[in-house]
Parts: structure tokens; C-alpha cells; sequence
């Protein structure tokens, strides 16, 4: 794309306004590129950020279409977008990152299953079915066996729409709308790798990383960067991203979640084509965070190193048990404290059980040294209301 054609500076427009948002809001103020976040949240955390706020939301076809005429290209925070309206200001002539049509794939995990079974790339083995009804015949008939996991095909997000069943006794978890059916992984790790890719086909891949995964919440707890795996292993991660990017042709962020099973194998479980939880630590660990390497690849530019400035440990600040209401963080000073963290606070105003709040990254001389002081943080900050 030409990186601006008409007079003045590069007016981004950013589809959701949450953390990502404000995140890439922030980095992209380093270049003097105004950005234009369009939230239906008054207080959403990009409004702190943004050079403009426009009220509107993301599901609605007329709000999109009107946005579009304040912006010179349009990244989405979310991929849980009113697509049919970016696929017509595609046709219009407006680049939009990433492209409706892969979109289109990502926002139907049933439609993502497929994309992985034609391109070879290993996944665990699924099943589409079209309500509860007939996932419970496929029980019975001995089609489907336990211990399986059940992801809602649309909508699913920050560790809802999973639904893990174990046995019998889970089958009231089960969700009613469309859903795939994985076979459950004996997992020994989830790694994630974030690929960059610009328009003159450039790729660089993030260094891989592993993802402590709550059991309670199925949200992010730790992440560890760099992964400690087998040098074969980061290897196959990187060129399984690397192979997506480029089958998908896109041209932005993409995020890749993987299982590493007990024999050590890798199997592909989700993509984000955007930003993700998994990255933020590159804000403070690597010479390229992935908020300025999205602009880098959808305004064409060269893409940055992402050589480890030190190992990290990165810690998602979540609301606590049992309270909703306006935040307030305990402990934050003692964590400032300790030598190599940085705090992160999306600027949300309330809280409540699990709500991403922010997120800590310790740095340290060596991982050992991170993952000692983060051993020491565990626990010390609290939101509560």
C-alpha cells in the first residue's frame, strides 16, 4: 500500500477499543500517527490513548461503514467484527488488516479446523456438531469419547466458549450452539508464537513462548519468554507460524497457540490475527514490541528485530474472587519495588473475577533470575474493588 496520500499524518483507525488497543494507540504516538479507535465503551482503556474516540460498535454494519470515512487504513483489535461491512469497504478500496476473508476463517473455529486439515498442519483431531442434542447421540453411539474438549465455532474469547468434558458428570457444561469437538491433548506444554509478515512478504517470528494456563479461569497466568523446549521443537513452532501467515496470505499479526504433547509433539490449537496476551512482554523484552511491529507490516515498512533484550516472565493482573466494583490494586508498590518489573494497568475503572486488569513484566539477567522474582510477586498484587 502507499504509506499516505493525502496530506497531513497517517490516520489509523483501530476497530475495539481495549487494551490492544491502547497499546498500539501508544506505540503508534511514537510515530506521530493519529489514531482513531471506534468503542461503544465511553471508558474504554484506547480512549486514554487514542488522538480520537468515536462511539460505535464493532457488530454494527452502519457504525463500521461510517467509521471508515474518518481513517486512511483500519487494523481490528478483535476478529469478532461485523465482517460483511469490512468486506464492502474492502471492494470500496480501503486496506483493512487483517483482510475480511481471513476473518471470515479465524471467527469460525470450524472453518479454522478445516483450514489447518487442508494445509497439513497438525491439530488435534475434531468433529462439527450443530447443537448439544446431537453431540450427546454422537456420545452415546460411541463416536465421540472422554475426555474431550468442546469450543463454541463463534464468539469464543479470554477462555470463555472452551468447555472441558471429562466425564458423564460434565455433560451439563456442555454449550448449545454450533461447536467443534477436539480429542483432549496429554499436554506437557502450551506455547505461543506471534509471526509478523509486511506486504513485500518479510516475515519474522517472535521468539517462542511458554503459557501457564489456569485450570479455574482457562485464562493466561505466567508466560515465559524465551520457551525452555528443545531447539527442534522451537524450530517446527516457528515454521508451523511461518507456514500459516504465508498460506493465509496476510499481511499483519499473527498469533499461534500450540500444544507441546508428553511425546513432544507439537499440535496446532488456536490463531488471533492480532495483537495477543502472549506478546505483551515484548514491550519491555524485545527490541520490537508486536504493537510497532503491526505498524511496521501493515504500513509496508521493514520489520523490526525481535532479539531478547533479557529473558521476561510475564504475569497477567487479574480481578480477584469475589470482587466487582471500582478497581483498586493492592501490593502495586511492592512490586514496583523489585528491581527489572514493570507494571502495565489498562486503565479499566471496574473490576470483576477474572477481568484482564493488566499485566506485569519481571525482567531478569537470566530466566532463573525472572522466574525467581516472579515466584516472589505471585500473589502480592491484588485488584480488588
Amino acid at each position: 500500500m502507499n504509506k499516505k496520500t493525502s496530506n497531513g499524518p497517517i490516520k489509523l483507525g483501530i476497530i475495539a477499543g481495549g487494551q490492544l488497543g491502547k497499546m498500539l494507540a501508544l506505540a503508534a504516538s511514537n510515530w506521530g500517527i493519529e489514531t482513531i479507535v471506534m468503542d461503544d465503551d465511553k471508558d474504554c482503556p484506547a480512549a486514554q490513548s487514542c488522538s480520537v474516540h468515536i462511539f460505535g460498535s464493532r457488530l454494527s454494519y452502519e457504525d463500521i461503514i461510517s467509521f471508515a470515512d474518518n481513517v486512511d487504513l483500519i487494523v481490528c483489535e478483535i476478529e469478532h467484527v461485523n465482517v460483511e461491512a469490512l468486506q464492502f469497504l474492502k471492494k470500496s478500496g480501503v486496506p483493512i488488516f487483517p483482510d475480511p476473508d481471513i476473518l471470515t476463517c479465524i471467527q469460525d473455529k470450524g472453518l479454522q479446523k478445516d483450514f489447518y486439515k487442508k494445509e497439513n498442519i497438525p491439530t488435534s483431531a475434531y468433529h462439527k456438531f450443530e447443537n448439544s442434542d446431537s453431540l450427546k447421540q454422537a456420545i452415546d453411539k460411541g463416536l465421540i469419547t472422554y475426555p474431550f474438549v468442546q469450543k463454541l465455532c463463534k464468539g469464543g474469547y479470554d477462555g470463555n466458549g472452551v468447555s472441558v468434558i471429562n466425564s458423564v458428570k460434565d455433560l451439563d457444561k456442555l454449550f448449545t450452539e454450533p461447536s467443534i469437538v477436539e480429542d483432549k491433548v496429554d499436554i506437557l506444554k502450551e506455547i505461543s508464537v506471534i509471526v509478523a509478515r509486511n506486504k513485500n512478504e518479510e516475515v519474522k517470528c517472535f521468539p517462542v513462548t511458554e503459557m501457564e494456563i489456569s485450570e479455574h479461569s482457562n485464562l493466561m497466568e505466567k508466560l515465559i519468554c524465551p520457551a525452555n523446549l528443545p531447539e527442534k521443537i522451537l524450530i517446527q513452532a516457528e515454521e508451523i507460524a511461518i507456514k500459516l501467515i504465508e498460506k493465509f496470505n496476510m499481511v499483519g499479526l499473527l498469533a499461534v497457540e500450540m500444544f507441546v504433547d508428553k511425546d513432544q509433539n507439537l499440535w496446532l490449537n488456536e490463531i488471533a490475527p492480532r495483537p495477543h496476551n502472549s506478546g505483551h512482554h515484548t514491550m519491555d523484552s524485545v527490541i520490537t514490541s508486536q504493537y510497532e511491529q503491526l505498524l511496521r507490516a501493515v504500513l509496508n515498512y521493514p520489520l523490526g528485530s525481535v532479539s531478547i533484550n533479557k529473558p521476561s516472565v510475564m504475569l497477567n493482573i487479574l480481578g480477584s474472587e469475589g470482587f466487582t466494583g471500582i478497581a483498586r490494586y493492592e501490593g502495586l508498590e511492592e512490586c514496583m519495588g523489585i528491581d527489572g518489573v514493570k507494571v502495565h494497568l489498562y486503565g479499566k475503572k471496574e473490576t470483576r473475577p477474572n477481568r484482564k486488569m493488566g499485566h506485569l513484566t519481571i525482567l531478569g539477567n537470566d530466566l532463573a533470575d525472572a522466574l525467581k522474582k516472579a515466584d516472589q510477586i505471585k500473589g502480592k498484587l491484588r485488584v480488588v474493588s
